[in-house]
C-alpha cells in the first residue's frame, strides 16, 4: 500500500499532499471509493486525526489535519478571521482577467444562498492552434485563486460563473473542453490544485508554510500547452 506524502508534522498538526481522486473521508455519495485520506493518514502515523478543512475528490494538494479537536477549532478560527491563507492553482478556459475579486453567493444543496468570495490572479495566458468548433484556436489561462470563504466547490463554481470553467471539471465545467482535452491529451483529471497554505501556529506562534508539489498530470498539461510559469515546489 502506497504511503501518503506528509508535508508537515509536529505534536499538534499534520498536513499531507492529497492525490487527485482521493476522498477526504468515507461518504455515502461515493460508494466506489476504496481509499480515504483520513483513514490512510490515521493508519500511517498511528493516531487519530481530525480534518481542518476539505478538498474535493478531484482536487489535489495540501490537506491539513489536527491531532485534537481543540486544535481544529483554533485553526478554523484563523480561517474565519482571514489569518489562514489558502492558494489554489488552476487552468481554465479562455483569457482570464488579470485580477478579479468575485463576491458572488452560491446556492447550497438545500436551496439556501451562502456568501462566497474568491480573489483571482491570472498568471499567464496562452493561445494554441486547436480548432474548437467555430474558432480556429483555443485560449487558456493559468490562474491563482485565494479563498476568502469556504463553500463547497467554490472555486469551480465561481470560475464557471465567470465563464472561465476549470479544465476537467465535470459538474461545473465545459463538456466540450473536457472532451477536447481527453482527445488531445488523454486527460481525465481536473486541473485544480491546492498549492499552498500559510498560517500562524496556534501553539508556537510561528508562521508555517505548506506547499504541495504540482501533480504530474498538471505539469504534463502545462508543458504541452507551453505555459512558461515555473513552480519551484
Amino acid at each position: 500500500m502506497s504511503l501518503l506524502t506528509i508535508l508537515y508534522e509536529d505534536d499538534w498538526i499534520v498536513a499531507i499532499s492529497k492525490p487527485a481522486g482521493m476522498l477526504v473521508h468515507r461518504t455515502k455519495i461515493a460508494r466506489d471509493a476504496e481509499e480515504f485520506a483520513l483513514q490512510k493518514l490515521r493508519d500511517q502515523i498511528g493516531q487519530k486525526v481530525y480534518p481542518v478543512h476539505r478538498l474535493d475528490r478531484k482536487t489535489s494538494g495540501v490537506l491539513l489535519f489536527a491531532k485534537s479537536s481543540s486544535m481544529v477549532s483554533a485553526l478554523q478560527e484563523q480561517w474565519q478571521s482571514g489569518e489562514l491563507q489558502k492558494q489554489y492553482i488552476a487552468i481554465v478556459r479562455g483569457h482570464f482577467p488579470n485580477f478579479k475579486d468575485l463576491d458572488h453567493p452560491l446556492i447550497r444543496e438545500d436551496g439556501k444562498l451562502q456568501d462566497a468570495r474568491t480573489l483571482f490572479h491570472c498568471l499567464e495566458q496562452i493561445e494554441i492552434d486547436w480548432p474548437n468548433h467555430r474558432y480556429q484556436t483555443s485560449r487558456y489561462s493559468l490562474i491563482q485563486a485565494f479563498l476568502k470563504t469556504g463553500r463547497m466547490h467554490q472555486i469551480r463554481k465561481h470560475c464557471n460563473h465567470l465563464r472561465h470553467p476549470v479544465i476537467g471539471d465535470r459538474p461545473h465545467g465545459c463538456n466540450k473542453q473536457n472532451a477536447l482535452f481527453l482527445e488531445k491529451m488523454n486527460l481525465n483529471k481536473m486541473l485544480l490544485h491546492a498549492h499552498r497554505i500559510v498560517f500562524k501556529h496556534p501553539v508556537t506562534s510561528e508562521y508555517i508554510e505548506m506547499v504541495a508539489t504540482m501533480p504530474e498530470h498538471f505539469i504534463d498539461v502545462m508543458e504541452s500547452l507551453n505555459f512558461q510559469t515555473i513552480f519551484r515546489k
